[in-house]
């Protein structure tokens, strides 16, 4: 098993690196999550998680361990593959998919590309308990259905003036750690342009 691996980044795009290691380039699957905290490195030290099929050696690689343990958490849960959690992990910071879990928020998972309601009632049945174990029974302080439904509609108004969307999405996960739960989506819009400028 590679559990991490350590050199200079040679490629680097939103869903994937190439890292070199001892002469030998490593092509890692990424998060936006994990791309936005490698995005301006040369060097990096990523997780990894190497997923073995007959056909393929897939690494996938993580700038935290806490978005590996999730995604490994995912890959439990029949019905989703190591691509759809890279999907989850990219539409939704680890935080906030943990408090869509633990909160029971279908709606939240629902939102994601390609996971209905009958798959995000699965991974809610088998993971609440796991990742309150994993955070020691305590639910994640965050109010997941508010943030995501406010960060959708502040992304979608960010995307329709031209922005970025791994830019804004960056942007507004800046502004959403910063701010008070009570803020609104013109505030946040506002707030993230500014990040943006």
């Amino acid at each position: 098993m590679i559990t991490y691996v350590k050199g200079n980044i040679t490629h680097k795009s939103p869903t994937y690196i190439v890292v070199e290691a001892a002469g030998i380039g490593y092509h890692v699957n990424i998060s936006l999550h994990t791309y936005a905290q490698v995005e301006k490195l040369e060097a990096v030290k990523v997780l990894t998680h190497l997923h073995i099929k007959e056909d393929s050696h897939t690494l996938y690689g993580f700038a935290e361990a806490a978005e590996r343990s999730l995604f490994v958490h995912l890959i439990s849960v029949s019905g989703i593959g190591p691509n759809t959690a890279q999907l989850m992990l990219s539409a939704m910071t680890p935080d906030e998919m943990r408090a869509a879990v633990v909160g029971e928020d279908v709606n939240a998972l629902k939102r994601i590309k390609g996971v209905g309601p009958k798959t995000a009632k699965r991974i809610i049945l088998d993971l609440k308990d796991k990742l309150l174990k994993d955070a020691g029974g305590q639910a994640p302080a965050l109010a997941p259905q508010m943030d995501n439904t406010m960060r959708e509609e502040a992304l979608s108004a960010l995307v329709a003036l031209q922005f970025n969307r791994i830019q804004a999405q960056k942007a507004l996960n800046k502004v959403l750690k910063t701010q008070p739960s009570g803020v609104n989506v013109e505030t946040l819009i506002k707030l993230a342009l500014k990040e943006l400028s």
